[in-house]
């Protein structure tokens, strides 16, 4: 006898992938670790903004800096994508056409960054020296196909950790990578080019602020770095030992 079960809507899941603060679907799904609830990135991002608690249950996340306790779920995106027709094709889409609004404008030099997406025209004449060819090879290369930007890592001299580990300069501050590394790849990278051990800590700032090891070079570009109108390109972010609030 063939088992016969009830067919489920999607409407009976968007209790769980539906964000409290805008109650849309969760667009790059975002865990608080302290209570483990999630919210849309820009969403919860937003909010801590303005304060240190979680929006639904109101615990709170971190005394200085929240950002340090979120963490993107992919697993869930990709459920996500699957039970909603057509919401990968639309979120795309939309992200497209705004980065083809928002590209830089302040400095031609920043033509490097190229604020579009995949499949998106080069709107600029200064490509790089082989970022066409390889753009030309779609998914081949990765990451030489992903929009790229130039960063300036300089190091600040304040008081963190205490020991033998000093951190000091980089002989070559100025790098070139994908818009979609994060302040966690960062790190990583700072720690391999210092020497450091893998228990030193390091903070990442952008104006004087602590970045999220998930935030992306991209999201903070355009939320920290380009909304100051004096800052021109490239991106400068600073780094300095952690110093531990208590």
């Amino acid at each position: 006898m063939a088992a016969t079960g009830r067919r489920h809507l999607v409407r009976d899941f968007n209790h769980f992938i539906t964000c409290y603060l805008c109650r849309g679907y969760l667009i790059k799904p975002t865990t608080v670790t302290e209570c483990l609830h999630t919210f849309c990135k820009s969403c919860i991002v937003q909010h801590f903004e303005e304060s240190n608690d979680c929006p639904k249950c109101g615990i709170q996340v971190h005394e200085t800096n929240p950002l340090e306790m979120l963490r993107l779920d992919n697993t869930l995106e990709e459920i996500i994508f699957k039970l909603v027709p057509g919401l990968r094709e639309k979120e795309e889409h939309q992200e497209v056409e705004f980065w083809r609004k928002n590209q830089p404008k302040a400095n031609s030099q920043g033509d490097s960054l190229r604020c579009q997406r995949r499949g998106m025209p080069d709107a600029g004449g200064d490509g790089g020296d082989d970022d066409d060819d390889t753009g030309r090879n779609g998914d081949e290369d990765y990451h030489r196909s992903d929009p790229q930007i130039a960063i300036c890592l300089d190091c600040l001299r304040n008081t963190g950790q205490a020991g033998e580990y000093t951190v000091t300069d980089l002989m070559k501050r100025f790098i070139r990578c994908s818009s979609r590394v994060t302040v966690g790849t960062i790190k990583k990278f700072l720690s391999l080019k210092l020497k450091l051990p893998s228990s030193y800590e390091l903070d990442v700032l952008c104006n004087g602020e602590i970045m999220g090891r998930d935030h992306t070079l991209e999201f903070i570009y355009m939320t920290r770095w380009r909304l100051h109108g004096e800052n021109t390109y490239p991106m400068v972010l600073e780094y300095r030992p952690r110093i531990d609030f208590g």
